[in-house]
């Protein structure tokens, strides 16, 4: 059975050096849930204290209803899989399985069918014989997939699980994991400092920075309408261009460099002033247009060609440098030294206050706000 997973106010310290000021935080059952962010952020940290590997100096803990923070880890029914697989190597792939079912002291046969049941599911039934050492890492890493899984736990701890493994198996897994993740329907919570990897399993993503969720939400949310500038920068890339706003004749624009000024309809009624801010625009958010001299003049530093697109980097008059990801052109790939002019998607771009704590725009979701931990 599948829980709910309630954090309020959660506070970690080591010694004098707070981790985790003050978390709140709601998992809905059976939710795909993502704790992403930089190294040292805390979100292994806050994984710990969900598991009961770290003590908890402030708040309160709950699987549904009943309150977690002094109840053994070994009673939490957890599965937690690690960065380091963590399978035993003087086991084979079936024994592996079958440890935590044997711990439970389950009748054999229940055993067998549990564990025959997910070495079928993580596809390495033909492995059962096999010692680890004989195994790859993406599947030793399916093996420790199906060891937390076969135990059937309320929630599944996932701890930067992919980062052992190269490129093209990172892919391949969490592709892998976000199937059985659906099949199962288990509550899972997984840590990555990896922005891709979160945005292809994730339901929702919590953006973590120095202990402090900054943004809750969809991959979709996150990366269309970040709540700041340090989750517009985390997730995906984008351009960071110093602006204006103006404001005439009772309309609100974005002024940007070669005087280059665009409409903007989608700002909160209250943020609507004149001030400088800070402009965040995608690399597909910029158009390049040879022929048309209205936009901001730039010059092509580099392409690169990289199969369906094209990514240009280009510097401004006044020195700034921008990346524009393009469609490739069958004809030809603009060359460097060309001087171009840039368009804007402007129903796309964000509008950042000049710290760049907020976003000016209307439409940003941050799940955060909406649970105070009371």
């Amino acid at each position: 059975m599948s829980v709910s997973i309630n954090i309020k106010h959660a506070v970690k310290k080591y010694g004098d050096n707070t981790i985790i000021p003050d978390l709140s935080l709601k998992i809905k059952e059976g939710e795909f849930f993502t704790l992403l962010g930089p190294s040292g952020c805390g979100k292994t940290t806050l994984l710990r204290m969900i598991a009961g590997f770290n003590s908890i100096e402030g708040g309160d803990f709950y699987f549904n209803d009943k309150r977690i923070n002094d109840m053994d880890p070994a009673k939490r029914n957890i599965g937690m899989v690690f960065q380091n697989y963590a399978i035993f190597p003087n086991m084979t792939v079936e024994k592996n399985v079958a440890f935590g079912l044997k711990n439970r002291k389950l009748p054999k046969e229940e055993i067998k069918q549990k564990t025959d049941q997910f070495l079928k599911l993580m596809k390495i039934e033909e492995y059962r014989d096999r010692m680890p050492e004989r195994l790859s890492g993406g599947q030793q890493q399916r093996v420790a997939l199906a060891r937390a899984l076969a135990i059937t736990p309320d929630v599944l701890l996932m701890d930067e699980p992919l980062s052992n493994l190269d490129a093209k198996l990172r892919v391949e897994m969490r592709t892998i994991i976000k199937e059985i993740q659906n099949k199962v329907g288990i509550t899972t919570v997984y840590v990555t400092h990896d922005q891709e990897e979160a945005m292809a399993v994730s339901d929702r993503i919590a953006v973590m920075s120095q202990g402090v969720i900054q943004q809750i939400g969809t991959p979709k949310v996150l990366y269309q309408r970040p709540s700041n500038l340090f989750v517009a920068t985390f997730i995906g890339r984008t351009n960071v261009i110093n602006a204006e706003l103006k404001v005439r004749d009772g309309k609100t624009y974005l002024h940007l460099p070669s005087d280059h000024e665009v409409e903007i309809n989608n700002i909160l009624p209250e943020e609507a002033y004149e001030r400088k801010v800070i402009a965040s625009i995608r690399p597909e958010e910029l158009i390049v247009d040879v022929n048309n001299t209205n936009g901001i003049k730039a010059t092509i530093d580099d392409a690169v060609f990289l199969g369906l697109n094209t990514h240009y980097f280009v510097h401004m008059d006044d020195g700034i440098k921008a990346e524009i990801v393009q469609e490739s052109k069958i004809d030809s790939i603009i060359e460097k030294g060309t001087e171009i002019y840039l368009q804007v998607k402007k129903e796309k771009i964000n509008i950042f206050d000049e710290k760049g704590d907020h976003n000016l725009l209307i439409g940003v979701i941050n799940d955060r706000d909406q649970y105070n931990g009371d």
